[in-house]
């Protein structure tokens, strides 16, 4: 197997099910198509985001992306450390790093930690993601080629040393969030070394709202596969958490061969959707040995992240 290209055992059949409180159509539609609006705009305005200053850019970004999660009806809880610029000029960036769930992880991230994406070269073709993500300097690699990753790492390296927020999901392929997920590869971490960057660890959970007596439940498949053996300034104001979001979201999963538009439509239809990224400590990418050690940090650090603690804040 190429260790480049690694595979869950996530489907869409069995993971992707949602098992709480249904959106009904009408409104589902009209969720789609505010989520499609909101990516539009971005598309249309990213030509002329590189003119502004760096903190006016990253603020915009945040909030435009924070503003994609909500447009699609899903809530957003930020916990943890906010987000602040990369050290002084000159000073290496930082590389995130993040379990992988859903497409929706790209703008959640980016609604903490705006910066280069690392993302398979298909994302490129996606209708208006592709060349959002491409005007937003994001770093495609072609996963299938292995000869690959040594010009891969280098320009994460070069991308670091210049100052830049890098940005990838080390699982290398996406999981359902129902189980403890997949290996970090280490190859993005090669490249935080050679920089001397710094890593920040972040944990990404989607909930669902449990069903109510009072109002419409429904189902739209089996969720039973791969169970278990998460503030910037210019956000939203904070809102006491509800106590209902407690089931982990197979809805929000977009795994194995599962159809974009099919993921779209299952994550407006339903109910009670919450997207929660926790911001962990960072990590010193000089403190550790080697890159498989601090691979391996990083991904502790976000598997004993409990998605059971209490949040300490939820972004409406």
């Amino acid at each position: 197997m190429n260790p480049w290209l690694p595979t869950a055992p996530c489907t869409p059949r069995t993971c992707a099910g949602h098992e709480g409180r249904m959106r009904g159509r009408p409104a589902a539609a009209a969720l789609l198509l505010a989520g499609c609006a909101c990516i539009l705009a971005g598309a249309l305005a990213a030509p002329f985001v590189p003119l502004l200053g760096a903190a006016r850019r990253d603020r915009l970004i945040r909030r435009w992306a924070y503003g994609v999660v909500r447009s699609f009806g899903v809530r957003v809880r930020i916990t943890g450390t906010p987000a602040a610029p990369d050290g002084n000029p000159g000073a290496p960036g930082t590389l995130v790093v993040a379990n992988h769930i859903s497409w929706l992880d790209i703008p959640l991230v980016a609604a903490v930690f705006p910066g280069r994406m690392l993302a398979k070269s298909e994302i490129r073709g996606w209708p208006l993601l592709g060349p959002l993500a491409a005007r937003g300097g994001t770093l495609f690699v072609e996963r299938d080629r292995l000869r690959a990753l040594p010009a891969t790492v280098r320009t994460i390296g070069a991308a670091l040393r210049g100052g830049s927020r890098v940005v990838v999901f080390p699982e290398g392929t996406t999981w359902c969030g129902r189980g403890p997920g997949g290996r970090f590869g280490p190859a993005a971490f090669q490249a935080a070394i050679d920089a001397d960057a710094m890593v920040r660890p972040v944990r990404i959970t989607y909930r669902a709202a449990p069903s109510r007596s009072t109002g419409t439940t429904g189902r739209t498949g089996p969720a039973a596969g791969c169970r278990p053996a998460g503030h910037e300034g210019s956000a939203p104001a904070e809102h006491t958490a509800p106590a209902e979001h407690t089931a982990p979201a197979g809805a929000a999963a977009f795994v194995g061969d599962d159809p974009l538009l099919a993921s779209l439509w299952r994550v407006v239809t339903a109910a009670g959707l919450t997207a929660e990224i926790r911001v962990l400590p960072p990590i010193p990418a000089s403190g550790l040995p080697d890159r498989r050690a601090l691979a391996r940090r990083a991904q502790t650090a976000v598997a004993n992240e409990s998605a059971n603690r209490p949040p300490e804040s939820v972004h409406h």
